[in-house]
């Protein structure tokens, strides 16, 4: 074959090559219910399965199981806490691997949240961790209505007249993958795996980064969240059902310790664990280590930077673990390494 030949046609495999890479791959659709959710992340048969590049379709049930309805249903009509939906089996994933899963859209699934507190939970609240002597506080719901063309849900008082709008920002209160070692971990916990984070970064426009463990990684999410404030203090955000797209893919070969959540403008580290300088600890550490591995500056350098420009997001202080996320604006770190 002559030259002349030749060159065009590998131009046209070139491009060929590139599209089939961009190419976005097949949507997966799933339903659960509350006869196949699970209440651990654990190493257990997937719901199905997703190649790298794969969007999954799917939806997830409130943290209640979508059993509190009206007024006078109690929480005792819950099955269980933050029933998760999945696990999702990647092709490939191995340990050693990161999970890359990016947050393509997430709708509230419904057109009413839930918000409660309970006996023994709570920031403010007596509990196993911070017993006392006094009577805990008694059990309260509120029902949130949600205005879906203007994007608010509305708090009403119970003990008063008093109402305000609250702009929604849906985001997993859970999303997480198997543990190592066989180990199964309740829904309720957030840890290295993920899990029960409470990270309003876990929403649309975000990447979010997880070790894989086992083999197949065994993607879980659930407990949707119209709105929640810092802390979560009372102990639950808005409550409610989603419907989710996300892109799944895989960076082969590289170990991360905790996860990780990315968009255009900034990286940032999460942090679980108690007590909360502890906690805070852990996602400076993994922010600083991050830096030095993708950005080029030394530990200490970084150490020096985050130190005048890294914020901090204490996301909840009510779950077995307190969940902190450090960021850093891209803006401030030299270009990524190559």
């Amino acid at each position: 074959m002559n030259v002349c030949i030749l060159m065009p046609l590998l131009l046209i495999l070139s491009v060929a090559n590139v599209l089939a890479q961009a190419a976005p791959g097949n949507v997966v659709k799933y339903h659960a219910t509350i006869n196949d959710v699970k209440y651990v992340y654990a190493s257990v048969a997937p719901v199905a399965r997703l190649k790298p590049g794969d969007i999954l379709d799917t939806n997830t049930l409130d943290c209640f199981g979508n059993a509190i309805k009206k007024p006078g249903d109690t929480l005792t009509m819950s099955k269980g806490d933050n029933p998760l939906t999945g696990p999702f089996y990647i092709e490939g994933a191995e340990p050693g691997d990161t999970l890359v899963v990016k947050i393509l859209d997430l709708e509230v699934d419904g057109d009413q949240g839930v918000g409660a507190f309970a006996p023994g939970f709570g920031a403010l609240n007596e509990t196993n961790y911070t017993p006392m002597l006094h009577p805990p506080l008694p059990e309260k719901i509120w029902f949130y209505p949600i205005d879906h063309a203007n994007n608010t849900a509305t708090f009403q008082a119970l003990d008063s007249k008093f109402s305000v709008k609250i702009p929604m920002h849906p985001f997993f209160g859970c999303i997480g993958v198997a543990p190592s070692a066989g180990e199964a971990r309740s829904s309720i916990v957030p840890a290295e795996f993920g899990g029960n984070m409470d990270s309003p970064e876990a929403s649309v426009g975000n990447t979010v980064y997880f070790p894989v463990n086992v083999p197949g990684g065994l993607l879980y999410m659930g407990d949707g969240h119209a709105a929640m404030g810092d802390g979560e203090v009372a102990g639950t955000a808005i409550e409610v059902p989603l419907r989710a797209r996300v892109q799944l893919s895989l960076i082969k070969g590289q170990k991360i310790n905790w996860p990780r959540f990315e968009n255009d403008d900034a990286i940032m580290t999460v942090g679980a664990y108690r007590p909360l300088d502890d906690c805070v600890r852990i996602a400076f550490t993994e922010l600083v280590g991050w830096i030095h591995q993708d950005y080029g500056l030394s530990e200490l350098d970084a150490y020096e930077l985050l130190s005048k420009v890294a914020k901090i997001h204490l996301n909840e202080m009510v779950d077995p673990n307190y969940v902190v996320v450090a960021s850093i604006e891209k803006k401030f770190l030299p270009p990524k390494k190559k």
